[in-house]
């Protein structure tokens, strides 16, 4: 059925709102995340595994409560209340930083390392549920490359802000200013919701319901989400060895903070730069031509390409643009670019032909505590095959085998069987004819 000149121009407006609050989101993220990158880079990879660990522990112990806040409250109460948590982290953060040198760099630099990855995981992630709540899958394949897109701009424009701003005002004021940001995207996502509804309660608005532990539930009962989980521990568990080899480099190599942040910002920029040019050409492309699951195959099969030749070129560097680039850093580059401009929009779109529960709570286990598993697993065994003496080579070879694994579990998590055909899901998971934005 053919949608009516109104209803494309509301699902336009619907998709622009939704893009400006994607960018302020992102750009909330990006203008702290420097500051806890060059954290890392200043321990290397053998003490990342510490890191990870106090992120998984932390996520463990967030999912019941976000289970809870899912099944107990309706969208709009639930957006309005985590966003306002984390702004209120970010400014008690401030007076925090202004005592760094009474409270110790490594005591803070540990907490605020857990806390940014929490921040990212848990904002994005009901971020993107709660797209997947007011589109259908026809219409997030069309738009939601282009809200990606949005966000691209805001991972942009925060490394910019933070290079700017931070040796003016120091990084105390740059918390606050994130904190503005993550503000502004609160507010157009609560515009959004109550704009969703006629006058009436949709069942949209109401709360989910179920169990707070359904996310954990449906990772067993339901295969697509099964291999979301695997493709996470394989797919992104390649972006966190390129992370590790990263780490490694910049300790070997920059010797201050100031140094290591301005690297950091400059890698940041050039794989949003990337997955902005992905959104802008190949990524809405190939998923209105060929489907979400093609968004998860090509990736893997990049990294693949990128892991073996990071095994035959090791620790040498490249000639990109008249700058001499670490093989690692453009494996970075490219993995982390394929994964937010590819990976991301396809897999949100694939998450339309779920039922709301999986969305919210199942998806966002994922996306948070089995996540921050892998990370924990890669970084903890590259921290073993380096004491075993396994260099970068052995390491990369390795990736490429996992690589391959990820290739496969992609294919069929695009065609996994309990996915629903091409329509909108209704909240109890009942397939119901187009809906309008």
């Amino acid at each position: 059925m053919t949608s009516s000149p109104e209803a494309a121009a509301s699902e336009r407006r619907t998709a622009a709102l939704s893009a400006l609050a994607f960018f302020f989101v992102l750009t909330a993220y990006y203008i702290v995340r420097p500051v806890r990158d060059q954290l890392s880079g200043a321990v290397g990879s053998q003490s990342l595994p510490l890191f990870y660990l106090g992120t998984f522990v932390a996520m463990l112990a967030l999912t019941p409560v976000f289970g809870a806040m899912v099944a107990r409250f309706p969208r709009r109460r639930l957006l309005g209340w985590s966003y306002c948590f984390f702004i209120a982290c970010l400014l008690a953060f401030v007076p925090a930083f202004l005592a760094q040198a009474r409270i110790g760099a490594r005591e803070l630099g540990v907490v605020f390392f857990i806390w940014v990855s929490v921040f990212n995981l848990f904002v994005v992630s009901l971020f993107w549920s709660f797209m997947a709540d007011i589109f259908d899958s026809a219409q997030a394949r069309r738009m939601f490359p282009l809200i990606a897109l949005g966000g691209m701009a805001g991972a942009v424009f925060g490394p910019v802000v933070t290079s700017l701003l931070v040796g003016l005002l120091g990084v105390a004021p740059l918390l606050v200013v994130s904190a503005v940001m993550l503000g502004l995207a609160l507010a157009l996502l609560l515009r959004l919701s109550h704009g969703r509804g006629g006058g009436h309660v949709r069942r949209d608005e109401e709360a989910i319901g179920g169990s707070l532990w359904a996310g954990i539930q449906e990772l067993w009962s339901r295969p697509f989400l099964r291999y979301m989980a695997i493709l996470m521990l394989l797919g992104d568990g390649i972006g966190t060895l390129a992370y590790a080899f990263v780490a490694d480099y910049a300790r070997a190599h920059l010797v201050d903070s100031a140094a290591r942040t301005a690297f950091y910002a400059h890698l940041d920029l050039a794989v949003n730069g990337l997955g902005a040019l992905l959104q802008l050409t190949a990524t809405r492309w190939l998923m209105r031509r060929w489907g979400a699951g093609f968004g998860l195959l090509v990736p893997a099969l990049v990294n693949m390409a990128l892991l073996a030749m990071v095994t035959v070129g090791g620790h040498g560097s490249v000639a990109l643009l008249g700058m001499t680039l670490p093989l690692v850093a453009v494996m970075q580059v490219v993995t982390r670019g394929f994964a937010y401009g590819m990976t991301k929009p396809a897999v949100d779109a694939l998450y339309t032909r779920v039922p709301r529960e999986t969305r919210y709570k199942g998806k966002n286990f994922v996306e948070t505590a089995v996540w921050r598993f892998g990370d924990l697993l890669v970084t903890s065994g590259v921290s073993v095959l380096g004491t075993a003496g396994i260099g970068l080579s052995g390491m990369a070879l390795v990736g490429v085998a996992v690589s391959g694994g990820a290739t496969w579990v992609a294919h069929r998590a695009g065609h996994s069987p309990d996915l629903l055909p091409e329509a909108s899901v209704d909240g109890d998971g009942s397939i119901a004819g187009s809906r309008s934005t």
